[in-house]
């Protein structure tokens, strides 16, 4: 295996990252069909969100933090809570932002990609330092 592949695997935030664009896929996956279903952009952006979150606990539990997932029992079952805590908080801010864009005028993708952005920072914190603490 090439050495840059080797060091990104030992780089937590890199896997982070990736596992974040692949739940991203599906969050603006989801996102972009409920727009063309004409669903309000809030609602559709709640949608695809909360179905992101789910990929990205698979991804990130397996993946990303792997070493930090607690043993199967009451540990576990708060870490879990930890990150949907998390992911409530980011999408909050990614509902948010969408809404009062939209309601701004504001091309609702224009405001995802800002969403996106703080969301990503919020819960790569919380995760980090709280939810997958090793």
């Amino acid at each position: 295996m090439p050495a840059v592949l080797l060091r990104l695997r030992e780089v937590t935030l890199a896997r982070y990252l990736l596992a974040s664009i692949g739940a991203l896929a599906v969050d603006l996956g989801c996102f972009l069909a409920l727009l063309t279903a004409a669903v309000p952009a809030a609602l559709a952006s709640a949608a695809g969100y909360s179905l992101g979150i789910a990929a990205h606990w698979w991804m990130s539990s397996r993946a990303v933090f792997a070493d930090g997932v607690a043993a199967r029992g009451p540990e576990r079952t708060r870490q879990k809570a930890l990150f949907v805590a998390s992911a409530l908080i980011g999408l909050a801010l990614t509902t948010g932002i969408v809404g009062l864009g939209a309601l701004a005028g504001m091309d609702p993708r224009a405001a995802k990609l800002a969403a996106i952005a703080a969301s990503f920072v919020a819960t790569w914190l919380m995760r980090r330092r709280i939810g997958f603490r090793a």
